[in-house]
């Protein structure tokens, strides 16, 4: 969406940010409603962002699987399981904090 753009009225700027802030209650079944439902553009633009950073996590969480499973010594898997478990946290983390900050620039309408 660019900078500025106006919503049209306030239902969709709270279903905008309502997208964002779905990672609290749907974070992958809510912005797929809203993208398929709601025929305002910018809507469907936060909402096609605000679920694949919901999905980014389950991508992450995948890569660490797949690591796991290509190391072979009991000693190469402790040392990456936990960093990967820190690193997927710090992932995690600073998608939390992106979809709130987001949620309340669409609120805000920055």
């Amino acid at each position: 969406m660019k900078k500025g753009v106006d919503f049209v009225d306030s239902t969709q700027k709270i279903l905008a940010s309502c997208c964002y802030f779905s990672i609290f209650f749907a974070p992958l079944l809510f912005p797929i409603i809203v993208y398929f439902v709601v025929p305002h553009e910018d809507v469907k633009s936060h909402a096609k962002k605000a679920f694949i950073s919901h999905l980014l996590p389950f991508f992450c969480l995948f890569l660490v699987f797949l690591f796991v499973f290509v190391m072979n010594t009991p000693e190469q898997i402790g040392v990456l399981v936990l960093v990967a478990m820190l690193l997927f946290g710090l992932v995690n983390l600073v998608i939390f904090i992106w979809n709130i900050v987001k949620g309340v620039q669409v609120l805000a309408n920055e």
